[in-house]
């Protein structure tokens, strides 16, 4: 699991198609479940479906499950396709949540908690650390826990460079 510093409250995060807020107004409600993906790369593509599961779980539950796309609004779109209009993605063409966050590695997940502070993380692919994070999303929100790893999702691997 992956202990990363807090980012700045005032992070502005811009979802497709809408005006950019910061991320204290984002927290004003609910936490933050972030999946942080690199849409150029295999490893980011490979989680995908396992990713989506995990989002439809806690769809209902007080956590806004989210993407942070590496790139701009036209390729965040081609690489979700249908997904981009079921979830809240945030684009980050210059990876620059991703470097708030302290992200290395993607694919990540990354809980944010509505007081600022990041309680659980996951970088690369290890169905083991992304349940730690699911579990505590799942304690933090009184909700179920998936159940990981699910049918059809990959084996561990390390993931790419968050940033260059």
């Amino acid at each position: 699991m992956t202990q990363l510093s807090p980012p700045s409250q005032d992070l502005v995060l811009t979802p497709i198609g809408k005006k950019g807020r910061t991320l204290r107004e984002w927290l004003t409600t609910f936490h933050l479940g972030c999946v942080v993906l690199d849409p150029y790369t295999n490893e980011s593509s490979w989680v995908l479906n396992s990713a989506t599961r995990l989002m439809r779980h806690f769809s209902g539950a007080a956590v806004r499950v989210n993407f942070v796309i590496a790139c701009g609004e036209e390729d965040a779109k081609s690489f979700l396709g249908p997904l981009a209009d079921e979830f809240l993605v945030f684009t980050d063409p210059d990876r620059t949540i991703i470097k708030a966050l302290g992200v290395s590695e993607l694919p990540a997940f990354v809980l944010i908690q509505m007081n600022g502070q990041i309680p659980a993380a996951a970088q690369g692919w290890s169905s083991q650390e992304w349940d730690t994070v699911s579990s505590k999303i799942a304690e933090l929100t009184s909700w179920s826990k998936p159940t990981l790893p699910g049918p059809g999702d990959p084996g561990p691997f390390h993931g790419t460079p968050a940033v260059a």
